[in-house]
């Protein structure tokens, strides 16, 4: 079964086309990573799957849901969930805090005005099994804003999935990290989304590779490629327009 699926999809930011008939299948429990030049499109893609843009036309499908036109919190009530290049936390709350936030509405507490956190067991218990789940149960009271760059980007995950989304997008997690930095984290990513649908935009070649059960390659809006990672490495057409592009820098 197909956790999420493209149909033909398009966007069109006034004339000028940015996606162009994309269509992509993603089978539940895969990695894949979305891999091309800048400007390529997947930014905007992954902003279509998460709802913060609508496409123009096509389908988008999470499971049995339609989801296309939908708003991003309706979207990540049916199952799916993304962090951002930039990263977004509460930078004013404790690591605790942050997770327990996440996990609220997965329990049912919804708009409930009337409990008091610290009287909520479950969401407690879930909260601290997601920090050390993420490896920051020794920063627990710390604010987020106080937490080494790597940490916080760590932090970001454990919120996506805290809230119990079975499809994960994650966009450029290990941006601006060292490599030793960034060794560590895919084996973070690898842990945390085991037994997810995941979804990854990234650069680093090193990444992708390492994580990813198939590859989508776009360029200027269309899937050129998508496939195995070894199949994509040897694919002439990747090797023109990214790869060996990427090679000669």
């Amino acid at each position: 079964m197909n956790a999420l699926e493209l149909k033909a999809i398009h966007k069109n930011f006034g004339k000028t086309q940015i996606i162009r008939g994309i269509d992509l299948a993603v089978t539940t429990g895969e990695r894949v990573a979305i891999i091309g030049p800048n400007g390529a499109g997947k930014s905007t893609l992954f902003n279509l799957i998460s709802g913060r843009f609508a496409p123009t036309s096509g389908e988008i499908w999470l499971s049995s849901q339609r989801i296309d036109g939908k708003q991003p919190f309706e979207i990540n009530r049916l199952g799916l969930s993304r962090s951002f290049q930039i990263t977004n936390i509460f930078p004013k709350l404790s690591v605790f805090e942050n997770l327990r936030c996440a996990v609220l509405w997965s329990l049912g507490y919804k708009y409930s005005f009337l409990k008091f956190l610290a009287d909520l067991d479950d969401a407690n218990d879930l909260a601290q099994h997601y920090m050390e789940r993420i490896r920051l149960d020794k920063k627990r009271d710390v604010l987020a804003m106080n937490l080494t760059y790597a940490e916080q980007r760590a932090l970001e995950i454990g919120i996506t999935i805290a809230g119990g989304a079975e499809v994960i997008l994650l966009d450029e997690p290990t941006s601006g990290m060292s490599k030793s930095e960034t060794l560590r984290f895919i084996q973070l990513i690898r842990q945390v989304t085991e037994g997810k649908t995941l979804l990854t935009v990234e650069h680093d070649m090193g990444v992708v590779f390492g994580l990813a059960d198939k590859i989508a390659v776009v360029v200027y809006g269309e899937v050129i490629a998508y496939d195995t990672p070894d199949a994509v490495r040897s694919n002439p057409k990747v090797q023109e327009a990214y790869l060996g592009s990427a090679k000669s820098h």
